[in-house]
């Protein structure tokens, strides 16, 4: 049911765990709103570039965290110790996977603890890190009970999904839809009335469970759909067929479709975690999400596909893989933005390695990108971004653009490279001389 946007009270206190993608635009939204809030994060070097009125993220300009920590909205620290006097709490924590794809909850299970020893009487906490139905209630909430309080009665618990999307700027944390599931009617409808206070209509469900499975499907839907493109650019290499052609067409229905696009693999903090988070789950059932996790592994074969592409335009130059010089463009998981996280690049540079091919990467928005460290590429590597120049650009036997940043002129890169793989479109529509460049999903000779 969709709850009435309420303003409620301006007075409220607010601390928010983690001041990441998800907490630092939250906790900005908040102050900017009335509010006073106490960011928490473990890291010290964020806490001092928030209080010394500096941003991280670019979604978060630097003069939006200077407006609210001038107005004493908001101030960043490590110390727990603050949550105290807090009425309301939010947990915006990452969850990620561990090598063999379970879910790590060791940050929220750590927020938890954290707040246990200071939960007070008649405070709500509100998780609102990505993770599999029953979280909030079969693992946050015995933690914070052990505090004495119980859950409903002396304070009050819910669930509602984060959906940032890192770079976006129609849809962001003071516009975008919310749903609210708490363990108690008066939980979601606190909830609703503290993220109702940002302007944006909140979504009323009947549990955490039913809004931590709503942020799951959410996002296996992308899974899934992406899956379903990659696949079919693979077939339209063997056919003849250029995939992108079929989509730019496609997407001219107005009802029925939604264009989805191939590439080397999906990548950030959802898309390739989520379906992981709920396969996993889901098995405590004796329920096998056969058709997830299908999808999950055709999107994990894109980057074996980018490299064997690579090795294809390698080999129209007489050059094989090993001891080939390839240079990366874009190790950001998706255009534009700086954040690397699960970037399908990791696992192209780690093949290429593997395979004896000497990598280098340039991306505008990350300077320093870490891999390895696993079975693909066993020695972990601090790689940095190095100049893009006319160069480097020649001096490389081929050019793999992962990740499609408008801020490079892919024009200049067509010109300059011996061989260009294009994973994900970026060479389209440049005139000239393009038989250079083998297209991932483009099956029509050039």
């Amino acid at each position: 049911m969709e709850a009435k946007q309420n303003v409620g009270r301006t007075d409220y206190r607010v601390a928010i765990i983690g001041l990441g993608y998800v907490g630092l635009p939250l906790a900005v939204a908040m102050a900017k709103a009335g509010r006073h809030v106490v960011g928490v994060d473990i890291d010290a070097r964020k806490v001092a570039q928030l209080n010394g009125c500096s941003s991280y993220i670019p979604d978060v300009p630097t003069s939006d965290v200077v407006a609210v920590v001038e107005a004493g909205n908001f101030v960043a620290t490590s110390d727990y110790e603050l949550l105290r006097d807090r009425d309301v709490i939010f947990i915006c924590v990452p969850t990620p996977y561990d090598a063999m794809r379970a879910p790590d909850l060791c940050y929220i299970v750590s927020a938890a603890e954290g707040i246990q020893p200071r939960l007070s009487a008649g405070q709500l906490v509100i998780l609102q890190s990505t993770t599999f139905p029953g979280t909030t209630e079969e693992i946050v909430q015995p933690i914070l009970e052990r505090s004495g309080l119980k859950a409903g009665i002396d304070f009050d618990l819910a669930f509602s999904p984060e959906r940032i999307d890192p770079g976006r700027r129609d849809f962001t944390v003071t516009n975008t839809p919310k749903v609210v599931g708490g363990i108690t009617q008066r939980a979601t409808e606190r909830a609703a009335e503290m993220l109702g206070a940002l302007g944006s209509p909140v979504h009323l469900v009947s549990s955490p469970k039913a809004a931590e499975m709503t942020k799951l499907l959410e996002n296996i839907f992308r899974s899934v759909n992406i899956a379903l493109v990659n696949e079919l650019a693979r077939l339209s290499e063997r056919m003849g067929i250029d995939i992108w052609e079929v989509i730019n067409a496609a997407k001219t229905k107005p009802f029925g479709y939604m264009p989805f696009m191939p590439g080397a693999g999906v990548g950030g903090h959802c898309i390739g975690v989520d379906p992981y988070y709920l396969s996993w789950k889901a098995r405590e059932y004796d329920f096998y999400t056969r058709f997830i996790e299908l999808a999950a592994e055709v999107n994990q074969s894109m980057p074996f596909h980018v490299v064997d592409l690579t090795e294809r335009a390698l080999s129209e130059n007489n050059c094989a893989l090993r001891g080939a010089r390839v240079l990366v463009l874009g190790v950001a998981f998706k255009r534009d933005v700086d954040d690397p996280r699960n970037s399908p690049a990791e696992r192209v540079i780690e093949l290429l390695l593997n395979r004896g091919a000497t990598v280098t990467y340039h991306d505008p928005y990350v300077s320093r990108f870490h891999l390895g460290g696993d079975v693909f590429h066993r020695e972990k590597l601090d790689m940095i971004s190095q100049p893009l120049t006319e160069a480097s650009v020649k001096s490389a036997d081929c050019v793999i653009i992962v990740t499609g940043h408008r801020a490079i002129d892919y024009t200049f890169i067509v010109r300059n490279a011996r061989a260009v793989v294009d994973s994900c479109n970026a060479t389209d529509g440049i005139a000239g001389d393009t038989s250079r460049v083998i297209r991932l999903g483009n099956g029509v000779k050039n």
